[in-house]
Order: C-alpha cells, then sequence, then structure tokens
C-alpha cells in the first residue's frame, strides 16, 4: 500500500503534478487536503467533492487555519492548473513538503 502510494506522488517528482485518476485513488487510500485556489465565486458555481476553499490571494494567511502539519498532503486545483501551481510554490516557501498541483485543473476533468 505505501509503495502504491509513494508510486503516485512521487511519479513526477520534479513538478509534483498528478492527474485526476491518482487524485482519486489517494483519496480513496489516504488523507489529504484537497484545496480550491480559485475565487469564492468560481468555487461557489461548483467544486469537486470534499474541496476547501482557499483562494490564491488568501493562501499564506488561511493554510495554517485549515491544514494540521507542514507534513500533511495537499492537492491544491484551480481551473487550469496555473493559479495552483503558484500557489503550490508559495506553500513550499512556507515550508509545507506534501504539496501537489492537479495537472491541467478542473476544467479539463468537466470537459471530458
Amino acid at each position: 500500500m505505501i509503495r502504491f502510494l509513494r508510486q503516485i506522488l512521487y511519479r513526477s517528482i520534479d513538478n509534483k503534478d498528478i492527474s485526476y485518476e491518482d487524485l482519486k485513488e489517494l483519496m480513496r487510500n489516504r488523507e489529504i487536503y484537497l484545496i480550491d485556489v480559485r475565487s469564492g465565486q468560481e468555487y461557489e458555481e461548483g467544486h469537486l467533492d470534499s474541496a476547501i476553499n482557499i483562494p490564491i490571494y488568501n493562501i499564506e494567511k488561511e493554510i495554517s487555519k485549515n491544514v494540521k502539519t507542514k507534513d500533511d498532503t495537499i492537492i491544491l486545483y484551480c481551473s487550469s492548473g496555473s493559479r495552483s501551481k503558484k500557489a503550490k510554490s508559495i506553500l513550499e516557501k512556507l515550508g509545507y513538503s506534501e504539496v501537489y498541483n492537479l495537472k491541467e485543473g478542473i476544467d479539463k476533468i468537466w470537459i471530458r
């Protein structure tokens, strides 16, 4: 089990992007924080189940209120993957070590 999770999380260790299929598997097998970094309005228009909305412009001051430790697994997403990549960089600079980006955002998922 641990080897499987490690395989998903470190498949693309350089950029830490994960696919939607990997996200679904992770959600079944471990506790994660799924964070939508879009605006509150975008979040209200539709979001992934169990996602927390922390807009990118609030991520630095709000993250510690929502995530227990800096070692917890955090998956970020936005519409296209651009804002979530920026948020990932911000969180890594703050010392969060297990931060991942949903590759291509949720727009790609909803188009399928």
